[in-house]
């Protein structure tokens, strides 16, 4: 029988202004749910609208019409989001749908019999966007802690869940089980903000909000919209119905993985209903970080500060699904915050999807054409260059799945693109242009090749859950099946003779200057101009002259340009790091640079760990002799800042640029 897995996405009120920041959630956990079926697992994936609560009634009133008018558009809306990003999921629900209705109304019932649940008046303050009730004490300069926006003082009668009752056992699931909430942070944060202040009882009920579920033994209130909505994890399921069948297969949920902002509803709040009701927990609740632009949360009201693109509708007419998900999954770090600019999009675009991967099938398939008819020619005798080749594909599996089993989509990716890149360097070492001109050489020629190929097709198996067009068009053109699933990451699955189809480019380069002007003008003439912002104001440049003091150390020796101009600077990307065997003070760091990719060895283990490494931007002295240090080979130097207590802080770029930039 297949394992299951079952994964959630919190729901979203669908407000209708959606940007990216919104589709990072939903896309990471369709990458999962994809890769998980992808291993043979049956998998659930669930996701949906919260409908209920004083904003949507608000907002519904002010245009006249009734709440469920004012929704269903905006539903359409986002599903048709969730559609142009190929996102696919197994049941979106509605917390208007009837089913759901039926088992919030069965939780409160339960919870009011075994006396859970109890009436008493509420007055404390209310933030409506957050739909969520603080206590004074709370309260940030008067203001919702969670958005920085007002509150509101209420009091009227409710009905209270007793969280109280609650928090010695969610403290205990902390310790006993590390791997509930994760990354470690949101615990510290847990416990020091909520748990270790004390728990109080809960208002789960409303009387001046009509628009929500009534409760089944007083009609006069409706539920709490965080109760109504983190049931649907569970109603979904067929929870408290006759039909629990989905219950029984999928619960309990693997993961819950949802923003920051909302941990304190699912850590706390959830667990603690759970365990009212008896029934078990979830596995594992995440709660990953923001996309920022400037800095601060990415949100309509404040991105037209920058001219910034973040309408993903727009993003995918102008690049592409895979690419908006390819940045969304690999520029992140997982568990915190990542910075958004247009530019940073447009890079990466440019440096992994067109330069590596684009650049490897097309440089491939032209080879083919070239020397073999546009037929996969025979594999013969392997060289050890090949053989290394050949381990590093049939390894790739076993690093992305234990990748994605730490819910590290960007450093599964980065396992592909390593792959990517050692093949774009296999092809400069065994120079298949050169061979081609040999006729003595032909069958070294058609081994070069076909190991080629056979790296195209298994990155793109690899990187279906992650991009959902590229791939299958790079298996169809290798005449493979496109729903070939993780058991055909092997060597030698492709047949001497079956027809390579020559692709257009994959991911056409972008001139980044002329892009990013034309989206500026884009962004500005779709902004209204009563809320653009004024420009920042630069800083004039430093005045000319100086002496000791303004960066020249007294004793080093004066140079000419001609003695600067013989060093060559080069950004790089590390893409993989390692501590030096016997050494405290080495790291050994393979570095890309451009088409290139280099081992170097740095001194600086004392000041990064390998993990800090992997991802970052450096200078790199390239025309360096190179040298082995502890037996391992160094072909350049990692370019460091040193202050007077002798730490170390790596040079890196200020703005995003592609490895390979020269740096004047």
């Amino acid at each position: 029988m297949a394992e299951k897995y079952y994964i959630t996405t919190p729901i979203y009120y669908p407000s209708g202004n959606w940007h990216i920041g919104h589709c990072y959630t939903t896309v990471i956990c369709d990458a999962l749910a994809r890769f998980h079926k992808m291993k043979g697992e049956d998998v659930f994936f669930l996701t949906g609208t919260d409908e209920h609560g004083q904003k949507v009634e608000k907002e519904a009133l002010k245009r006249g019409i009734t709440p469920l008018e004012f929704i269903d558009p905006l539903v359409s809306q986002l599903k048709d989001m969730w559609r142009l990003l190929d996102v696919d999921y197994n049941r979106f629900l509605r917390t208007t749908d009837g089913d759901h209705v039926k088992c919030v109304q069965h939780i409160y019932q339960k919870l009011y019999e075994s006396g859970d649940i109890y009436k008493a008046e509420y007055e404390g303050y209310y933030c409506t966007p957050c739909e969520a009730f603080w206590t004074e004490s709370q309260l940030k300069e008067g203001k919702c802690p969670d958005c920085g926006r007002p509150v509101t003082k209420q009091k009227e009668e409710s009905y209270f869940f007793r969280l109280s009752k609650y928090a010695p056992r969610i403290l205990k699931l902390y310790e006993d089980n590390p791997q509930f909430l994760q990354p470690t942070s949101r615990v510290n944060e847990m416990v020091n903000n909520f748990l270790k202040a004390g728990l109080t009882d809960l208002s789960v009920s409303r009387t001046t909000v009509k628009w929500g579920i009534p409760l089944p033994f007083d009609e006069r209130h409706t539920a709490y919209v965080w109760i109504d909505a983190l049931s649907n994890y569970i109603s979904a399921l067929g929870y408290g119905t006759d039909d629990d069948k989905l219950y029984k297969t999928y619960w309990p949920a693997n993961l819950h993985l949802v923003g920051k902002e909302i941990v304190r509803f699912h850590a706390i709040i959830w667990p603690a209903i759970l365990m009212a009701l008896g029934e078990p927990l979830p596995k594992q609740i995440y709660g990953h970080g923001w996309l920022l632009i400037g800095g601060e949360k990415l949100s309509k009201s404040k991105e037209n500060a920058r001219p910034e693109l973040t309408d993903p509708y727009e993003l995918v007419k102008r690049y592409g699904a895979d690419a908006v998900r390819y940045y969304l999954l690999r520029e992140i770090p997982f568990g915190s915050d990542g910075e958004y600019t247009t530019e940073r999009f447009l890079l990466r675009i440019n440096a992994d999807l067109a330069n590596d991967l684009g650049n490897l099938v097309s440089r491939t398939q032209a080879m083919v054409w070239q020397n073999f008819e546009g037929k996969i020619p025979p594999c013969g005798e392997k060289e050890p260059l090949d053989e290394e080749l050949i381990s590093m594909c049939e390894t790739l599996f076993e690093r992305i799945d234990a990748d994605m089993g730490a819910l590290n989509a960007p450093e599964a990716l980065s396992e592909v693109f390593a792959l990517v890149a050692r093949a774009n360097k296999y092809i400069d070492e065994t120079t298949p242009w050169i061979l081609a001109k040999d006729p003595a050489k032909k069958a070294r020629l058609g081994t070069v090749l076909y190991l080629l190929a056979e790296v195209c097709r298994m990155c793109a198996v690899a990187l279906k859950p992650f991009l959902t067009v590229a791939p299958k068009k790079i298996l169809r053109s290798f005449s493979c099946d496109e729903n070939a699933g993780f058991e055909s990451l092997k060597f030698g699955v492709l047949r001497e003779g079956d027809a390579v189809e020559k692709l257009p480019p994959l991911f056409p380069r972008i001139d980044v200057k002329k892009e990013l002007a034309a989206v500026e003008k884009f962004v500005k003439e779709h902004t209204p101009a009563a809320s653009r912002h004024p420009e920042p104001t630069t800083c004039p440049p430093p005045a000319s002259g100086g002496g000791v003091g303004e960066g020249v150390r007294p004793h080093s020796p004066q140079i000419t340009i001609d003695d600067f101009s013989k060093v060559e600077l080069k950004i790089g990307e590390v893409i993989a790091c390692e501590k030096v065997a016997k050494s405290d003070k080495l790291l050994h760091e393979t570095v890309k640079i451009g088409e290139e990719v280099r081992s170097v060895v740095s001194g600086i283990a004392k000041f990064y760990t390998p993990e800090e490494m992997v991802g970052k931007k450096v200078v790199v002295v390239t025309n360096l002799k190179p040298v082995t240090l502890r037996g391992v080979l160094s072909e350049g130097m990692i370019l460091c800042a040193e202050d007077e207590a002798g730490n170390l802080c790596l040079l890196s770029p200020e703005k995003l640029v592609e490895s390979g930039a020269v740096v004047k």
